[in-house]
Protein backbone atom coordinates (compact mmCIF):
# COMPACT_ATOMS: atom_id res chain seq x y z
CA UNK A 1 0.00 0.00 0.00
CA UNK A 2 1.35 3.42 -0.97
CA UNK A 3 0.72 6.62 0.97
CA UNK A 4 -1.29 9.52 -0.46
CA UNK A 5 1.90 11.12 -1.78
CA UNK A 6 2.99 7.93 -3.57
CA UNK A 7 5.60 6.75 -1.06
CA UNK A 8 5.79 2.95 -0.86
CA UNK A 9 5.44 1.73 2.70
CA UNK A 10 7.72 -0.60 4.58
CA UNK A 11 5.53 -3.61 5.36
CA UNK A 12 6.24 -5.56 8.54
CA UNK A 13 4.69 -8.80 9.74
CA UNK A 14 3.54 -8.36 13.35
CA UNK A 15 4.27 -11.23 15.71
CA UNK A 16 1.44 -11.82 18.22
CA UNK A 17 4.04 -12.27 20.97
CA UNK A 18 4.73 -8.74 22.34
CA UNK A 19 8.20 -9.86 23.48
CA UNK A 20 9.26 -10.33 19.84
CA UNK A 21 9.70 -6.80 18.60
CA UNK A 22 13.09 -6.81 16.85
CA UNK A 23 11.62 -7.02 13.33
CA UNK A 24 9.15 -4.26 14.13
CA UNK A 25 11.91 -2.10 15.62
CA UNK A 26 14.11 -2.68 12.54
CA UNK A 27 11.24 -1.75 10.22
CA UNK A 28 10.19 1.45 12.00
CA UNK A 29 13.80 2.65 12.36
CA UNK A 30 14.31 2.05 8.63
CA UNK A 31 11.08 3.90 7.84
CA UNK A 32 12.33 6.85 9.89
CA UNK A 33 15.69 6.87 8.06
CA UNK A 34 14.08 6.67 4.63
CA UNK A 35 11.15 9.00 5.33
CA UNK A 36 8.63 6.25 4.51
CA UNK A 37 5.38 5.12 6.12
CA UNK A 38 5.19 1.75 7.82
CA UNK A 39 2.37 -0.77 7.39
CA UNK A 40 1.78 -3.29 10.17
CA UNK A 41 0.28 -6.58 8.97
CA UNK A 42 -1.14 -9.34 11.14
CA UNK A 43 -2.30 -12.38 9.18
CA UNK A 44 -4.63 -15.01 10.59
CA UNK A 45 -4.12 -18.51 9.30
CA UNK A 46 -6.49 -21.45 9.21
CA UNK A 47 -7.79 -23.56 12.13
CA UNK A 48 -5.35 -26.14 13.43
CA UNK A 49 -5.79 -29.57 14.92
CA UNK A 50 -4.76 -30.58 18.41
CA UNK A 51 -8.15 -31.30 19.96
CA UNK A 52 -8.53 -34.46 21.99
CA UNK A 53 -11.02 -37.10 20.95
CA UNK A 54 -14.46 -36.15 22.19
CA UNK A 55 -13.38 -32.62 23.11
CA UNK A 56 -15.88 -29.99 22.01
CA UNK A 57 -14.51 -27.80 19.25
CA UNK A 58 -15.42 -24.12 19.01
CA UNK A 59 -17.71 -23.07 16.21
CA UNK A 60 -16.19 -21.39 13.17
CA UNK A 61 -17.78 -18.11 14.19
CA UNK A 62 -16.36 -18.33 17.71
CA UNK A 63 -12.92 -19.27 16.44
CA UNK A 64 -12.97 -16.46 13.87
CA UNK A 65 -14.14 -13.89 16.42
CA UNK A 66 -11.45 -14.92 18.89
CA UNK A 67 -8.74 -14.64 16.23
CA UNK A 68 -9.99 -11.23 15.15
CA UNK A 69 -9.97 -9.95 18.71
CA UNK A 70 -6.47 -11.30 19.36
CA UNK A 71 -5.19 -9.94 16.04
CA UNK A 72 -6.69 -6.52 16.64
CA UNK A 73 -5.08 -6.41 20.09
CA UNK A 74 -1.69 -7.40 18.63
CA UNK A 75 -1.91 -4.58 16.08
CA UNK A 76 -2.99 -2.10 18.75
CA UNK A 77 0.07 -2.99 20.85
CA UNK A 78 2.32 -2.79 17.77
CA UNK A 79 1.01 0.68 16.88
CA UNK A 80 1.71 1.83 20.43
CA UNK A 81 5.27 0.47 20.11
CA UNK A 82 5.81 2.37 16.84
CA UNK A 83 4.39 5.63 18.20
CA UNK A 84 6.58 5.37 21.27
CA UNK A 85 9.77 4.52 19.32
CA UNK A 86 9.40 6.81 16.28
CA UNK A 87 6.50 9.26 16.80
CA UNK A 88 6.92 10.97 13.41
CA UNK A 89 6.56 7.78 11.33
CA UNK A 90 3.22 7.44 9.56
CA UNK A 91 1.62 4.08 10.42
CA UNK A 92 -1.26 2.02 9.01
CA UNK A 93 -2.49 -1.48 9.88
CA UNK A 94 -3.99 -4.51 8.17
CA UNK A 95 -5.71 -7.44 9.89
CA UNK A 96 -6.04 -10.11 7.20
CA UNK A 97 -7.27 -13.68 6.89
CA UNK A 98 -4.98 -16.12 5.14
CA UNK A 99 -1.57 -17.72 5.37
CA UNK A 100 1.00 -15.11 6.50
CA UNK A 101 3.39 -15.80 3.61
CA UNK A 102 0.61 -15.28 1.04
CA UNK A 103 -0.76 -12.15 2.74
CA UNK A 104 2.68 -10.54 2.99
CA UNK A 105 3.50 -11.47 -0.59
CA UNK A 106 0.35 -9.65 -1.76
CA UNK A 107 1.26 -6.62 0.34
CA UNK A 108 4.76 -6.69 -1.14
CA UNK A 109 3.37 -5.71 -4.56
CA UNK A 110 3.15 -2.08 -3.45
CA UNK A 111 5.86 -2.06 -0.76
CA UNK A 112 9.39 -0.67 -0.75
CA UNK A 113 10.46 -3.68 1.33
CA UNK A 114 8.95 -6.30 3.66
CA UNK A 115 10.32 -7.11 7.12
CA UNK A 116 9.67 -10.30 9.09
CA UNK A 117 11.18 -11.92 12.17
CA UNK A 118 12.77 -15.33 12.47
CA UNK A 119 13.87 -17.73 15.22
CA UNK A 120 16.77 -20.12 14.67
CA UNK A 121 15.31 -23.58 15.17
CA UNK A 122 16.06 -27.08 13.97
CA UNK A 123 15.41 -27.62 10.27
CA UNK A 124 12.41 -29.83 11.05
CA UNK A 125 10.80 -27.29 13.35
CA UNK A 126 11.52 -24.38 11.00
CA UNK A 127 9.31 -26.02 8.38
CA UNK A 128 6.32 -25.16 10.55
CA UNK A 129 7.33 -21.81 12.00
CA UNK A 130 8.97 -18.56 10.92
CA UNK A 131 10.92 -20.07 8.02
CA UNK A 132 7.64 -21.18 6.45
CA UNK A 133 7.03 -17.46 5.99
CA UNK A 134 10.56 -16.17 5.36
CA UNK A 135 11.61 -18.65 2.66
CA UNK A 136 8.63 -18.42 0.27
CA UNK A 137 8.30 -14.69 0.89
CA UNK A 138 11.97 -14.06 0.08
CA UNK A 139 11.66 -16.22 -3.02
CA UNK A 140 8.60 -14.57 -4.53
CA UNK A 141 8.31 -11.00 -3.23
CA UNK A 142 8.91 -8.35 -5.93
CA UNK A 143 10.72 -6.12 -3.41
CA UNK A 144 13.58 -6.72 -0.96
CA UNK A 145 12.72 -8.86 2.08
CA UNK A 146 14.46 -8.39 5.42
CA UNK A 147 14.52 -11.31 7.88
CA UNK A 148 15.44 -10.13 11.38
CA UNK A 149 16.52 -12.87 13.80
CA UNK A 150 15.49 -13.25 17.41
CA UNK A 151 17.23 -12.87 19.77
CA UNK A 152 19.18 -9.70 18.97
CA UNK A 153 22.76 -10.17 17.85
CA UNK A 154 25.74 -8.01 18.85
CA UNK A 155 27.21 -5.64 16.27
CA UNK A 156 30.68 -4.13 16.42
CA UNK A 157 32.37 -0.85 15.56
CA UNK A 158 32.95 0.37 12.99
CA UNK A 159 29.48 -0.67 11.86
CA UNK A 160 29.42 -2.59 8.59
CA UNK A 161 27.26 -4.40 6.06
CA UNK A 162 28.25 -7.48 4.09
CA UNK A 163 27.13 -8.14 0.51
CA UNK A 164 27.68 -11.32 -1.46
CA UNK A 165 28.88 -10.92 -5.06
CA UNK A 166 29.07 -13.57 -7.80
CA UNK A 167 28.70 -11.61 -11.02
CA UNK A 168 25.01 -12.41 -11.54
CA UNK A 169 22.30 -9.75 -12.10
CA UNK A 170 20.82 -10.67 -8.70
CA UNK A 171 24.16 -9.92 -7.05
CA UNK A 172 24.43 -6.57 -8.86
CA UNK A 173 20.99 -5.59 -7.54
CA UNK A 174 22.08 -6.63 -4.04
CA UNK A 175 25.22 -4.48 -4.31
CA UNK A 176 23.12 -1.42 -5.26
CA UNK A 177 20.87 -1.97 -2.26
CA UNK A 178 23.84 -2.57 0.06
CA UNK A 179 25.51 0.69 -0.98
CA UNK A 180 22.29 2.61 -0.31
CA UNK A 181 21.88 1.00 3.09
CA UNK A 182 25.50 1.57 4.11
CA UNK A 183 25.20 5.23 3.08
CA UNK A 184 22.02 5.64 5.16
CA UNK A 185 23.71 4.13 8.22
CA UNK A 186 27.17 5.70 7.79
CA UNK A 187 28.52 2.15 7.70
CA UNK A 188 31.43 0.36 6.04
CA UNK A 189 30.57 -2.08 3.22
CA UNK A 190 32.34 -5.42 2.77
CA UNK A 191 31.78 -6.89 -0.70
CA UNK A 192 32.76 -10.56 -0.77
CA UNK A 193 33.26 -12.87 -3.72
CA UNK A 194 33.42 -16.39 -2.27
CA UNK A 195 35.21 -18.83 -4.53
CA UNK A 196 34.27 -22.45 -3.91
CA UNK A 197 36.62 -24.66 -6.00
CA UNK A 198 35.00 -27.64 -7.74
CA UNK A 199 35.49 -31.02 -6.09
CA UNK A 200 38.00 -32.08 -8.74
CA UNK A 201 39.94 -28.87 -8.32
CA UNK A 202 41.28 -26.54 -11.00
CA UNK A 203 44.60 -26.62 -12.78
CA UNK A 204 45.34 -22.94 -12.34
CA UNK A 205 44.00 -21.61 -9.05
CA UNK A 206 45.77 -18.26 -9.45
CA UNK A 207 43.99 -17.62 -12.74
CA UNK A 208 40.64 -18.52 -11.20
CA UNK A 209 41.17 -16.13 -8.29
CA UNK A 210 42.22 -13.32 -10.65
CA UNK A 211 38.97 -13.85 -12.59
CA UNK A 212 37.01 -13.64 -9.34
CA UNK A 213 38.73 -10.36 -8.50
CA UNK A 214 37.93 -9.01 -11.96
CA UNK A 215 34.23 -9.88 -11.60
CA UNK A 216 34.12 -8.36 -8.12
CA UNK A 217 35.79 -5.14 -9.26
CA UNK A 218 33.46 -4.80 -12.25
CA UNK A 219 30.39 -5.41 -10.09
CA UNK A 220 31.22 -2.65 -7.60
CA UNK A 221 32.59 -0.26 -10.26
CA UNK A 222 30.67 3.01 -10.41
CA UNK A 223 28.93 2.55 -7.08
CA UNK A 224 31.75 4.33 -5.23
CA UNK A 225 31.19 7.38 -7.42
CA UNK A 226 27.49 7.39 -6.53
CA UNK A 227 28.23 6.87 -2.83
CA UNK A 228 31.70 8.35 -2.19
CA UNK A 229 30.94 8.48 1.54
CA UNK A 230 30.82 4.68 1.80
CA UNK A 231 34.08 3.01 2.79
CA UNK A 232 34.31 -0.10 0.61
CA UNK A 233 36.32 -3.24 1.29
CA UNK A 234 36.19 -5.95 -1.39
CA UNK A 235 37.68 -9.38 -0.91
CA UNK A 236 37.90 -12.74 -2.68
CA UNK A 237 37.64 -15.52 -0.09
CA UNK A 238 38.15 -19.25 -0.57
CA UNK A 239 35.49 -21.49 1.00
CA UNK A 240 31.83 -22.44 0.97
CA UNK A 241 29.67 -19.32 0.32
CA UNK A 242 27.17 -20.00 3.12
CA UNK A 243 29.87 -20.56 5.73
CA UNK A 244 32.02 -17.62 4.64
CA UNK A 245 29.14 -15.13 4.39
CA UNK A 246 27.66 -16.29 7.70
CA UNK A 247 31.00 -15.91 9.50
CA UNK A 248 31.75 -12.55 7.84
CA UNK A 249 28.39 -11.13 8.92
CA UNK A 250 28.44 -12.39 12.51
CA UNK A 251 28.61 -8.86 13.97
CA UNK A 252 27.31 -6.98 10.93
CA UNK A 253 24.36 -4.62 10.71
CA UNK A 254 23.09 -6.84 7.91
CA UNK A 255 23.94 -9.33 5.17
CA UNK A 256 22.69 -8.56 1.65
CA UNK A 257 22.32 -11.28 -1.00
CA UNK A 258 20.51 -11.73 -4.31
CA UNK A 259 17.57 -14.09 -4.42
CA UNK A 260 19.45 -16.38 -6.80
CA UNK A 261 23.00 -16.26 -8.08
CA UNK A 262 24.88 -18.38 -10.59
CA UNK A 263 24.01 -22.04 -10.47
CA UNK A 264 20.32 -21.61 -9.61
CA UNK A 265 17.82 -24.03 -11.13
CA UNK A 266 14.54 -22.98 -12.72
CA UNK A 267 11.69 -23.58 -10.27
CA UNK A 268 13.84 -23.37 -7.14
CA UNK A 269 12.37 -21.13 -4.45
CA UNK A 270 15.73 -19.54 -3.68
CA UNK A 271 19.33 -20.04 -4.57
CA UNK A 272 21.14 -22.43 -2.22
CA UNK A 273 23.29 -19.62 -0.79
CA UNK A 274 20.26 -17.43 -0.06
CA UNK A 275 18.51 -20.32 1.68
CA UNK A 276 21.65 -21.19 3.62
CA UNK A 277 22.25 -17.74 5.05
CA UNK A 278 18.58 -17.35 5.95
CA UNK A 279 18.92 -20.48 8.09
CA UNK A 280 22.31 -19.70 9.65
CA UNK A 281 23.05 -15.96 9.75
CA UNK A 282 22.74 -14.21 13.11
CA UNK A 283 22.22 -10.73 11.70
CA UNK A 284 19.36 -9.38 9.57
CA UNK A 285 19.44 -10.91 6.07
CA UNK A 286 18.22 -8.82 3.14
CA UNK A 287 17.35 -10.71 -0.04
CA UNK A 288 17.11 -8.52 -3.13
CA UNK A 289 15.34 -9.53 -6.37
CA UNK A 290 16.39 -8.23 -9.77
Amino acid sequence: MSSADGRRAIVVGVDPDPSKRLALAWAVDEADRRGLPVRLVHAQGVPTGGYRTGEARPSWEEWNRTLHEAGAESLKEAVAFVESRRPTVEVSTLLAEGEPAWVLREEARDASLVVVGSWHLSTRREMFTSASVALPLSAHAPCPVVVVPEPEHITQEPAYFVVGVDGSPHAAAAVDWAFDEAALRGAVLRALYVWHPPLLGVRDEDTAVRECRRVLSETVAGRTATHPEVELHHEVVLGHPVRVLTEASEHALGLVVGTRGHGGFTGMLLGSVSQGVLHHAHCPVITVPV
